[in-house]
């Protein structure tokens, strides 16, 4: 097991690519803090965890608020101890043109996506120090490529790429390694959202497939295997780097032969 004992905490859990993290994460042998603004959401992934003989426990947390995150780290240790690994996955994505984003649409969006991952940094920095820990923190490949009407959230995801890198510089002295995913489309949370928003759900799901070079959109627990391997010992030597997991996002399908 690559997270024996290891204790992980997944903000944004409760659902999507951070269930599947979750998941994968008790899979390995992690002791799993369940973070989510949602609380029964965070429950039930716990349940799942159980379920399947892992050890987890349900936090609610709004990453945005900072006493929110506070408790999350002091009830981290208390339960589990110091945190081992700490994965910063939640985020909301506001689909709209920066004229028509409102003032408090734009704050809300920076203070989950970006100021989600300072708090959760900021605040678990003192006992990753002391594990040696690892952080990852879940970008997008829209922090590269941008799409139409998602101004706000292509910036957050950039954003995270670039604090990912100077935390990396900041914090590798201290044995502290930080690292970030990009997936592309994932038949999950906030993509699944939009599928299920469209006439056609179906129709949009393929349509989105062929955005990527291998022809179909991902599985979240494909994400969730990139996640477990930079947090855990095969990633010992590598930490500053964004892991693109988007099966060649942008490339599209070939020509049929």
């Amino acid at each position: 097991m690559k997270l024996k004992d290891k204790v992980c905490v997944v903000t944004g859990a409760g659902a999507g690519i951070g269930r599947a993290i979750a998941l994968e994460m008790a899979r390995e042998g992690g002791r799993v803090v369940v973070a989510d603004i949602v609380e029964l959401a965070a429950a039930q992934t716990v349940h799942q965890i159980r379920e399947a003989g892992g050890e987890a426990i349900a936090v609610a947390t709004d990453v945005a608020d900072p006493d929110s995150v506070i408790r999350l780290a002091a009830h981290t240790q208390q339960r589990f101890g110091d945190a081992d690994v700490l994965v910063n996955n939640a985020a909301i994505q506001i689909s709209k043109l920066v004229e028509d984003t409102t003032p408090e649409e734009w704050q809300r969006q920076m203070s989950v996506n970006v100021g989600g991952v300072f708090l959760c940094s900021k605040y678990f920095l003192p006992q990753l120090r002391r594990t040696r820990g690892a952080i990852v923190n879940l970008s997008s490949v829209n922090g590269y490529f941008v799409e139409p009407m998602c101004a706000g959230y292509c910036a957050t995801k950039g954003a995270i790429i670039a604090f990912t890198k100077a935390m990396a510089i900041d914090h590798g002295w201290e044995g502290i390694r930080v690292n970030c995913i990009c997936p592309g489309y994932i038949d999950a949370g906030l993509a699944e959202a939009y599928f299920q928003a469209q006439p056609d759900p179906a129709a949009a799901r393929a349509a989105a497939g062929k955005l990527h070079a291998l022809g179909r959109v991902g599985r979240p627990e494909e994400v969730a295997r990139a996640a477990v391997f930079l947090a855990g010992p095969d990633a010992s030597f590598i930490t500053g780097s964004a892991l693109v997991v988007d099966g060649g996002f942008g490339s599209g399908l070939p020509p049929a032969r």
